[in-house]
């Protein structure tokens, strides 16, 4: 009874967030491979590239109901133990995901926390990158921003299914690390792809899950982050 009381708050509140998405801005889809026809029910994993700001649930607004639902029953997502231990923006997190693992900087113990936490019919929700873009272009520590190996551990224990990129534009403009408001009625840019796991995992020519196969697949997707998100 609780998990469904969890479950209905995190839907409620993604429905509202796609609502206000819609009503206060302006979203440009494009679908690289102009395939525009999504089976939401074989999405496993969706990866956003470009991550620039805490604003990026508006998102939420381009997806379609139901899959809101299956996202608010069945989402796993790591997410900084820095933001959710934020006293305000840490509980809102928590209420719209209730499946948001905390995980550190490092790759220990709450790493695998978050990866026990996927089961067979989870959709995982991930940032590659691992952490935020300045506006300066850099992370917070001035360094490039590049794929962390997150992504491939998880793409090493699935056999099926759909991953969904989301390349984003960047929210900059709608708000930026630091900054304490947000700004309405902008235009939210996103590049859409759809790939299918299998074939995805076995195109590298290397053992899923060896280390040469997670190299090709973290510089396959660093590619992709450097190509294919749309300018603003």
């Amino acid at each position: 009874m609780a998990n469904r009381i969890r479950y209905l708050i995190s839907f409620i509140l993604l429905l509202t967030m796609k609502v206000m998405a819609k009503l206060l801005y302006r979203f440009e889809v494009q679908w690289p491979d102009n395939n525009k026809n999504v089976p939401w029910n074989e999405v496993r994993v969706i990866a956003l590239l470009n991550h620039t700001s805490l604003a990026e649930p508006l998102y939420v607004g381009v997806l379609p109901v139901r899959f809101l639902w299956r996202l608010a029953s069945k989402m796993v997502a790591p997410g900084a133990d820095k933001t959710l231990n934020r006293p305000l923006v840490g509980t809102f997190y928590k209420l719209f995901s209730p499946g948001m693992v905390s995980i550190t900087r490092k790759r220990d113990d709450s790493w695998q926390e978050f990866m026990d936490a996927i089961a067979p019919d989870s959709v995982i929700v991930i940032i590659p990158e691992g952490r935020m873009k300045r506006p300066n272009g850099l992370d917070l520590n001035g360094q490039k921003m590049t794929i962390r190996g997150g992504i491939a551990d998880v793409l090493a224990g699935l056999n099926s299914g759909k991953m969904g990129i989301a390349y984003s534009g960047g929210l900059h403009h709608v708000h930026a690390p630091g900054e304490k408001g947000f700004r309405i009625f902008k235009t939210l840019k996103l590049n859409l792809e759809l790939i299918d796991i299998a074939q995805y995992n076995s195109s590298f020519g290397a053992d899923r899950g060896s280390e040469e196969w997670r190299k090709k697949v973290i510089a396959d997707l660093q590619h992709r982050l450097e190509t294919r998100v749309p300018v603003l």
